[in-house]
Formats: C-alpha cells, sequence, structure tokens
C-alpha cells in the first residue's frame, strides 16, 4: 500500500516538474482569452457613431414594442437600475445609451435566437439626459427613450 502512494506522488511530481520546466522554457504560454467586443463603438464620443459601432447603421424607428424601465429621478447617477423589454420577435441585440455621457454607450447584449428579448443592469449617468434603448430584430433597429434626472453626477459630478 505504501508503494502504491510513494508511485503516484512520484508520478505527480513528475509531472508537475515536467509542466513547469516547460512553462519556464517557454514552451507553454498562458493565453489570454478574451470575448470580441465593439470597441469604437464603447469609444465614441457621439451618439450616432455608438450606435453605428454596435448596429452598423444609426437608422433606429421608434417603437411602442421597445418598454424601458428606469426611475424618474435617480438619486445617485452612479447606479441607475434600467431594464429593457421588447414583445418583437428574433430579438438579435439590445442596445442602451445614455445621450449626454461623454461616452454614450452604455452596454451592448448580443442574443441568441431562443432568447427573451430582455435584459436588467445597472449604468451609469454623469447628468440628467435621455436613455435610449435600441433593439435589433429582423435585421432592423428600433428604439425607445425615457429621460432620467440625475440628481448627483455618477461620472465625477
Amino acid at each position: 500500500m505504501t508503494d502504491n502512494k510513494r508511485r503516484t506522488f512520484l508520478k505527480g511530481s513528475l509531472a508537475a516538474g515536467t509542466v513547469g520546466v516547460a512553462v519556464g522554457a517557454g514552451l507553454l504560454a498562458p493565453r489570454a482569452v478574451m470575448a470580441a467586443w465593439p470597441k469604437a463603438a464603447f469609444e465614441a464620443n457621439d451618439f450616432g457613431a455608438a450606435i453605428s459601432g454596435v448596429a452598423g447603421s444609426s437608422d433606429a424607428t421608434d417603437s411602442g414594442d421597445v418598454k424601458i424601465k428606469a426611475p424618474d429621478i435617480a438619486e445617485n447617477g452612479a447606479v441607475v437600475p434600467i431594464t429593457v423589454s421588447t414583445s418583437l420577435p428574433n430579438v438579435e441585440s439590445i442596445t442602451i445609451l445614455s445621450a449626454n455621457n461623454n461616452t454614450p454607450l452604455s452596454a451592448s447584449f448580443n442574443l441568441s435566437a431562443s432568447a427573451e428579448g430582455f435584459v436588467s443592469t445597472r449604468i451609469k449617468m454623469g447628468k440628467t439626459s435621455d436613455v435610449v434603448a435600441v433593439v435589433k430584430s429582423g435585421g432592423k433597429l428600433f428604439k425607445s427613450s425615457k429621460n432620467v434626472k440625475v440628481t448627483i453626477g455618477g461620472c465625477g459630478g
């Protein structure tokens, strides 16, 4: 019984030592795995460029099928709860923007074909602004907006 434990310990030590040498020699290197994201859209300073960067177009139609739930007055702009839902079929993505932020794009969600058109998150707002939800459904863009008054600026105000 003792020989089996010793053999297992020696095999494990040998394997760990081999991996350590391979990492030290540069034969095995950890790689960063990151999701693809629209960097230009998140860095855009104007509203139209932010929508175009995410959805490919800034031509969105106002729709009553896109619902935004947000507070009328946000007491702290650093944490503003937002919920977007839609009854549109074949929702591909939901994007949330704050028109008066330095970088308007707050969040973008890509949804699978079987997902329900619903997202809930918290965004940061620097000042009173319209919060706009853009839904991509069937290759077309639909939007809705709601004005949210910020009493304490979350972006340094």
